[in-house]
């Protein structure tokens, strides 16, 4: 069995224009503070790190690497979520997600999708380069609108969106097999692949890509009400990244699910700093040890209520306490009676 690594923190939420938050060795400073062992990055903000460079230059990679080091961290992987999202975009969230491309690429979906794609090729490239082994991204979505089926769905284009996506996708996963890099999809909402069926559905139109692997992330299931200790057991294989975010689900007789069109803090389902939500993080990083999980525990913290830095103070030590040590014998081994195939033969009477 593995030892999980950890605490790290992902860093996306914490980037501002204020120190030491605005640039990526102040940050990593307050990370090593509070206990972490690794950082997460994400790929946009070019005072963290240039991806282009990173791709196309060792010695930048390098440079990075031994920067955060310096620090006392390490990177433990890439994040290319937004420009995942914009591999596949509705026509109807054009607008929407416009903002998450530099400006140049607005109003052009065609060289939009161009760059984004680009984009998942230099993190590819980049990851080879620092040395990582995943990365992390979001699906994007053909036909989210349409996850309800009302008015009814018409015949056939569910599996017309999922062959779109897997044939937008497949190049793109063939660059992260070709450098080694698994590339972890994070099962959310709002993205075509929002829960298992939906990624088996993707997994068979990318004829089960070696490297079309998953992030794990039980708060976005507690808000779907899906079991989140039985998905890892159903993909241990495939789970190769872990977002260590709290969330609770708290139905009323006025709203459930969907939410009402609520605000975060208003919703019946919403994300909470680690230890003030309902995730069973016992449980979950019991099984990810007992199927050798061998990845980071990165906190992600979204919360409507508690203080950024209050949460990622109080979550390095949550993870910390959380990851399990596994053993290296079997607690019987006390009363072990030795033996040998001969001593088992005459044993069995054979």
């Amino acid at each position: 069995m593995k030892t999980i690594k950890g605490p790290a923190i992902f860093l996306a939420q914490f980037i501002c224009a204020d120190e030491p938050f605005n640039n990526l060795k102040s940050i990593c400073n307050w990370a090593k503070e509070l206990g972490y062992k690794g950082v997460q990055l994400p790929t946009l903000d070019n005072r963290f790190i240039d991806l282009k460079k990173a791709a196309e230059s060792k010695t930048y990679a390098d440079e990075l690497n031994g920067l955060v080091k310096e620090c006392g961290l390490e990177i433990t992987e890439l994040s290319t979520h937004l420009q995942g999202q914009l591999v596949a975009v509705n026509p109807a969230y054009d607008q929407l997600f416009d903002g998450f491309a530099p400006e140049v690429y607005r109003n052009n979906p065609k060289a939009r999708q161009e760059w984004a794609v680009q984009q998942l090729q230099y993190a590819a490239k980049a990851s080879r380069n620092l040395g990582l082994n995943a990365s992390v991204t979001f699906s994007g979505a053909l036909i989210w609108q349409m996850v309800y089926p009302w008015p009814q769905r018409p015949a056939g284009i569910v599996d017309d969106a999922f062959s779109e996506l897997a044939k937008r996708w497949e190049p793109i996963l063939n660059v992260y097999d070709e450098c080694g890099i698994d590339l972890c999809y994070e099962i959310h909402p709002g993205e075509d692949l929002h829960d298992g069926i939906t990624y088996e559905m993707f997994l068979e139109k990318v004829n089960n890509h070696p490297r079309a692997c998953l992030l794990y992330d039980p708060s976005h299931f507690v808000l779907q009400c899906l079991d989140y200790l039985e998905y890892i057991d159903i993909y241990h294989e495939r789970i190769k990244m872990f977002h260590v975010k709290d969330a609770e689900f708290n139905p009323t007789g006025r709203q459930g699910v969907y939410g009402g069109y609520q605000s975060w803090i208003n919703r019946a389902g919403r994300f909470r700093s680690l230890g003030d939500g309902q995730v069973d993080f016992k449980s979950i990083f019991s099984k990810l040890a007992q199927y050798d999980f061998s990845g980071w525990a990165v906190l992600e913290w979204e919360c409507a209520l508690k203080n950024s830095e209050d949460g990622a103070r109080e979550g390095a030590e949550f993870i910390k306490n959380h990851i399990i040590k596994v053993t290296d014998k079997a607690f019987d081994d006390f009363a072990s009676s030795g033996g040998n195939e001969a001593f088992n033969k005459k044993i069995l009477g054979i």
